[in-house]
């Protein structure tokens, strides 16, 4: 009788052992063995309109998810509808439920790149923001127009732009509009260091005024060995108290940036930033100027040049003269190729 007793205590021993094992292996199968199998890193967004049910697709769907119950099961078990986190959110080649499941719980997401490129209107750059983040652009352009705000951050609709410091940043893809522009005033600081404010206090500008300076040199020209001399030229008529006359600032008065001559009609335009009407920088820049055209007007060429004329053989460089009958000769050169390729406007 006891050994019979024994035989059925081992036997359901080793009966709940094996359900136990199963139990155990089939936990591990749905939660910790690889369920993921993209060809290669692809990232879940999510954003305000997603539901449950839409991670829960976009997530077994660009994840090729081979077994997707253990995903479920967590998410019912942790609440997931009322824990959902906007965000980018990354999931790797053979990596398993717990840990995919984890980082959006959690909302641990991956940053993203943001590139702030050299646009000419701030509509531009909402746009493009707009396509790379989660923001919609109109969020951003009413921040960008927001009278109060832009008081409050030291700017103007008409100096923003200076702001701005193009390059590629490390953000996350679900950040607000109001944390986007944080984060660039914090990259506009980081760019402002000591060194380049020293810069501008030996040119006689600010950092606005030396951004609007290299708005008008970057429209000048994209030569990057020319732009401290175009910096310098501007600054030589600065100094004496000559007006600009920059073609690209009647350009962004007229809102017609194809232009490609410039007639006394055009210079007849009543605005502000008409520096041939008005002495002077004009109210801001007149695009968001790049890191090249701020250091090119902070280290400008020293000459003696007052007059610049876009070359003949329009290979988009410029000649240079000290003086107005100098000038008159290049400009001529240039109106005679410009009307030799019938180019009138």
């Amino acid at each position: 009788m006891k050994k019979r007793t024994r035989n059925l205590l081992i036997g359901i021993i080793a009966a709940i052992t094996l359900v136990t094992a199963t139990c155990a292996g089939g936990i591990y199968y749905l939660l910790f063995a690889p369920q993921f199998h993209p060809d290669r890193t692809v990232y879940v967004y999510i954003d305000r309109d997603d539901t449950a049910d839409s991670i829960y697709n976009k997530v077994y769907r660009q994840g090729k998810a081979k077994c997707f119950q253990g995903f479920l099961w967590m998410a019912a078990y942790r609440d997931y509808p009322q824990h959902i986190h906007t965000g980018r959110y990354a999931i790797r080649p053979g990596e398993n439920v717990y840990h995919v499941f984890s980082r959006l719980c959690r909302g641990y997401q991956e940053p993203t790149n943001l590139t702030i490129g050299s646009v000419r209107t701030l509509d531009r750059l909402a746009r493009n923001v707009g396509r790379q983040l989660m923001i919609d652009s109109l969020e951003v352009i009413s921040l960008l127009t927001d009278t109060l705000f832009l008081q409050q951050m030291g700017y103007t609709e008409a100096t923003l732009p200076a702001l701005f410091i193009p390059d590629t940043y490390q953000v996350y893809w679900d950040m607000s509009a109001k944390g986007f522009m944080e984060r660039m005033a914090q990259e506009h600081r980081k760019f402002w260091n000591e060194e380049r404010l020293r810069k501008t206090q030996a040119i006689g500008l600010t950092p606005i005024e030396v951004s609007t300076l290299a708005s008008i040199v970057e429209e000048e020209t994209n030569d990057r060995d020319e732009k401290p001399l175009v910096a310098g030229l501007y600054l030589n008529r600065l100094r004496i108290g000559m007006p600009l006359q920059a073609d690209p600032t009647v350009k962004f008065a007229q809102q017609d940036f194809a232009l490609r001559r410039i007639t006394n009609a055009h210079l007849t335009v009543d605005s502000p930033y008409n520096t041939y009407r008005h002495p002077g920088l004009p109210p801001g820049p007149i695009r968001i100027p790049t890191p090249v055209g701020l250091d090119a007007v902070l280290n400008p060429a020293e000459h003696n040049y007052l007059y610049m004329c876009a070359k003949e053989d329009f290979s988009g460089t410029h000649n240079f003269a000290a003086t107005l009958a100098e000038h008159n000769k290049n400009a001529r050169r240039y109106w005679n190729a410009l009307n030799k390729r019938k180019i009138y406007k």
